[in-house]
Formats: structure tokens, sequence, C-alpha cells
């Protein structure tokens, strides 16, 4: 290896060490201070490129944004569908397609004809960035989702957009690009041909790959058991694979990682789990990684050649959601309050720079301008949505969440915990706990509480609690444990299986 491959090898190990060190020093400030965790990682690009210590500058041309760009979007559909609850979008569907429809296609249409007519682009162009422009951050959306002061309805909505609207964007962006490149000989190709790969190549290939790995990791994990963490990393390495399988049959890859989600969503639940406590945060790495090469200097781009126009337009596609999203949300059950949280809170971000070079990497002509567009209505989008979640949450402070309380509910008696070995309340372990151990504090007096900590997507199959037992949630423990007064003397067995 020569120096030059050298230098760019340890480059990229470190620009890699310092977002993982810098992530993990800083979770705890980001998730109390409400801070966007983005803009540290763009200005830790800022740092890095040229107008810092000129460590690297990415281009658009560079073979390593392609790289990275694919990966990040596929992860973020992938990550979009696996997270879904299946169950909840069929109990909520009217208020999934009020979200989706009159709501993200709204958006994307009207930002398209305001970019057709301020930016003066043409259609197929205006409607690639307005899809792009609809599509939300599953970064700066996370921080809010996790906030238990937001009503629960909220987060739901935003929950349901945030996994499906890629989704919806995707091919609208897929097909504009057709339509360009159809004049094309050399790149175009027939319409038919194009919506054949896009809505039955890839979504097949993703579903065999998902229904195989499930196949695959219910037999082993029946057999010899697999250890939690590494179902996590199984769940990326099914992302991956059926991209892979799709690009090879000129299908769409992201469409098929986003089937092979909705497929381990819908057929396994405790992979999904699995993937959310582990893979999640390997997943987000990568994208606030993804941050910090934009930070470097792409997203800067953004203030080239800016003028009136561009400004007002750059308004136009940042406000608008607030006015469709109020009209479409009118009729359902979230209140006043909600739907001005839901209308204001649309952050664009990664999701919206990755679907931008999709054109960009295909070298249509013009592309290079919207992605600069794109930079500049991001950079703003980070300023104004990634300082509000705790603004909006004090909107919310007058409707409080439904608490659980110590109460015994009537359900099936306990079946099973995870097993150990004792025979006397000293030996019983920190990690795990017998039926016989757990019966055996609750004869000796000991003040013993059993909370059931199961996920929602795994108590709903059962619809059962264990007798006596408090019901927390896995997010937000220590706030649910307080407000629920949990003494601090007490034995506090935990069950989620």
């Amino acid at each position: 290896m020569g120096q030059m491959g050298t230098d760019a090898l340890v480059t990229g190990l470190a620009i890699i060490g310092i977002v993982i060190i810098v992530s993990a020093l800083l979770s705890g400030l980001v998730d109390k201070s409400g801070l966007p965790q983005v803009a540290v990682f763009i200005f830790i690009g800022a740092a890095l490129g040229p107008a810092g210590f000129g460590v690297f500058d990415m281009k658009l041309d560079s073979p390593v944004l392609r790289v990275v760009a694919t990966l990040s979007l596929t992860l973020v559909l992938f990550t979009d569908a696996v997270t879904l609850n299946i169950k909840e979008v069929r109990r909520y569907s009217g208020l999934a397609f009020r979200m989706l429809g009159p709501g993200t296609i709204f958006c994307a249409a009207l930002t398209a004809l305001a970019a057709w007519w301020l930016l003066g682009v043409g259609p197929a162009l205006a409607t690639i960035l307005g899809a792009a422009l609809a599509s939300t951050d599953p970064v700066l959306l996370r921080s809010l989702l996790k906030r238990t002061d937001i009503p629960s309805e909220v987060r739901l909505a935003l929950r349901l957009e945030s996994g499906l609207n890629d989704v919806v964007l995707l091919p609208i962006v897929a097909l504009a690009m057709a339509l360009i490149l159809r004049h094309d000989p050399e790149t175009g190709s027939s319409l038919a041909k194009m919506g054949f790969g896009l809505f039955i190549l890839g979504p097949g290939a993703g579903i065999a790959i998902g229904l195989i790995a499930v196949s695959a990791l219910d037999l082993l994990r029946k057999r010899v058991g697999i250890r939690r963490d590494y179902e996590s990393l199984y769940s990326l390495g099914v992302a991956f694979t059926a991209y892979a399988a799709a690009e090879a049959v000129h299908g769409s890859g992201f469409l098929a990682a986003f089937a092979a989600g909705i497929t381990i969503a819908a057929l396994d639940v405790e992979l999904c789990d699995c993937f959310v406590e582990y893979g999640g945060v390997t997943a987000e790495m990568l994208l606030l990684f993804t941050f910090v090469i934009f930070g470097s200097s792409l997203i800067w781009t953004g203030f080239q050649g800016l003028d009136i126009r561009t400004v007002i337009f750059a308004a136009f596609a940042i406000l608008i959601r607030v006015p469709v999203y109020l009209i479409s949300l009118i009729g359902s059950h979230v209140d006043m309050r909600g739907r001005m949280v839901i209308a204001w809170y649309g952050p664009s971000g990664l999701s919206s720079l990755l679907l931008i070079l999709l054109p960009v990497f295909a070298g249509i002509p013009g592309s290079d301008h919207l992605f600069r567009v794109s930079c500049l209505i991001v950079l703003i989008s980070i300023i104004l949505h990634g300082a509000t979640p705790t603004l909006l949450a004090r909107l919310c402070k007058h409707k409080e969440e439904e608490t659980p309380e110590l109460v015994p509910e009537p359900a099936p008696a306990i079946r099973s915990l995870p097993v150990i070995e004792s025979e006397s309340k000293e030996s019983v372990g920190t990690q795990s706990i017998t039926l016989e151990e757990f019966e055996q504090l609750q004869k000796s007096g000991e003040n013993v509480i059993l909370l059931d900590v199961r996920t929602e997507r795994s108590r709903e199959p059962s619809g059962s609690q264990a007798k006596g037992s408090v019901r927390i949630v896995p997010e937000g423990v220590v706030a649910q444990a307080n407000k629920t007064k949990l003494p601090k003397d007490a034995w506090l067995i935990a069950y989620c299986a």
C-alpha cells in the first residue's frame, strides 16, 4: 500500500474513531440539553475540512461519498421498516394515511411547484427536489420521539410518518429520474422496465431475503440459541444482502432493504427488538459519520450562488408543512396542540440529502444545483427544528401521558423466567432469577415488585400480564419509576419474555 493509501486509511479510521468517541461522550449531554446532535457532527466535519485542519475535502464526484451515501440510505430505509409496529400501522391506518397522503404528498407537490416557479428548474427536477425535501430526518426526529413529555398520539403520528414517508418518496424520485434519463440512449430505459425493477424486482428480492433470514434464524434460535447482540448484527447483514440481491437482478436495492425490514417486522418481533437495542446504535453511528462527511465542505455549498429567489424558496419549503398538516389532521383524534407540534416538526436532514444525491450520482444535468439548494434548507432546518424539541414539550406540558399504577392487573399466572440455580435469597443472582427464588423472596417477607418491561411489540401478541406486576415500558425507565414512586428498598424483578 502506497503512502497516499496509508494516509487515507489513517484519516478514515481517525474520523470513525472521533465519531464514536464524541457520540459516547456527548450522548448524555445531548439528551438532557436538547441540543441537536447532528449539528455537533457537522461542525466536526467543518473542523476537519478545508476551512479547518484540512484533513479531507469531499467532492460530489468522490467514490467514497457514493459508497457512504448508498450504505446510509440503505440503513435509513431498513431502519424505518424494521422499527415499524405492523399492528400499530393497521390500527392507526387512518392517521398514517393523513400523514402520508394529504401530508407528505401534498408537501412534496407544493414544494415542487415552488421550485419550478421560483428556481426555474424543469418539472422533473422540481419533482425530485420536492420529494427529497418532504422527507423527514431520522436522527433529528429521534430526539423528539424519545421524549416522554410529548403526548403519545404526537409521537405515534411522527413515528408513522418517519417510518413510511421515505418509501413513498423514493419511487417519486426514481420515476422522475427515469423521465429525464429516457432521452439519453446510453442510460435511458423504458418506463415499463424501470417500473418493473422498482416495484417488483426490488421489493420481491427484499421479501425473499427477509423470509430466508427469518426462517434460518428461527431454526438456529430454537436448536442452539443465538446471542441477542449478534441478532442485531444479523439484521444489518440482512439489510445489505437484500440491497445486493436486488441490484444483482436490476431491481431497486433501496426498496429491497425496506421490504426486508418490513418482512422482519411482520414475522420476528424479537429480531426487531434486538436491532433497536444494539443494531440501531451502530446504524446511527454510520449516519452521524455521514454528517461529518457532509460537514467537511459539501453542506456549506448551500451558500454558493445564494439569491433572493432561493431564500424565498427555502422559507416556503420549510413552512409549507405547517398549513398542509394542520389541514390534513382535521378530523383526527389529535388535539390542536398536538397538531401544531406535528405540523411544525418535519426536519429536513440526511434523508433529503441522500435522496437528492441519487440524480447527482446518475449524472443528471442540473442536479448539483438541487443539491446546493437542499444543503441550504437542511442547514436552516437543523437550526430551527434541532432547537425546538424542548419548546414543543413545554407546549404540550399540560397534556400528560397516562402512567402505570402500582395496582395488580388480572392476567394469567407467570409461566417462566430466566433460569439460574439458587437455594436462598442471599444467593439470588443479579442478572436473572428462577420462579422458585421469586417465591422464596415473597415468602420471606421481602418487599418484592414484579415489573413487566416487555416492549409493546413483544407484549401485544399475548395481551396478558403477570398477575400483580407493574407495567414499565423500556423507554424512560427511571422517569417512570420515579413517577410511580417505586420503593427504593424493594426487590425489583423485571421480566421481558
